[in-house]
């Protein structure tokens, strides 16, 4: 059994910052990587950022240069900060974790971009 347990996230003018927050717990062994994926209203869910075990990472185009993906592998949570946010990046955004054929996912914490 794996758990997720999303927070950080809320409304924020454009330009603004946010940090998400992905705490991990139970049967967390054999970790291939941890992220965060979005989905927005009527689209499908994409990824953003994904960080592997042995600490590469992979950005959307769209963040790279604004989000920073990083972890803290003692406390099994992975942080997404994000910077200059634009009303684009507005969606709900899941916690996923993929151990070996298997991905696991949080229950979503809303961003939202506006003036």
């Amino acid at each position: 059994q794996v758990q997720l347990v999303e927070s950080g996230g809320g409304l924020v003018q454009p330009g603004g910052s946010l940090r998400l927050s992905c705490a991990a717990s139970g049967s967390i062994f054999s970790i291939n990587a941890m992220g965060w994926y979005r989905q927005a209203p009527g689209k499908q869910r994409e990824l953003v950022a994904l960080i592997f075990n042995r600490g590469s990472t992979n950005y959307a185009d769209s963040v790279k240069g604004r989000f920073t993906i990083s972890r803290d592998n003692a406390k099994s949570t992975v942080y997404l900060q994000m910077n200059r946010l634009k009303p684009e990046d507005t969606a709900v955004y899941y916690c996923n974790l993929q151990i070996i054929n298997t991905d696991y996912w949080g229950q979503g914490t809303q961003v939202t971009v506006s003036s």
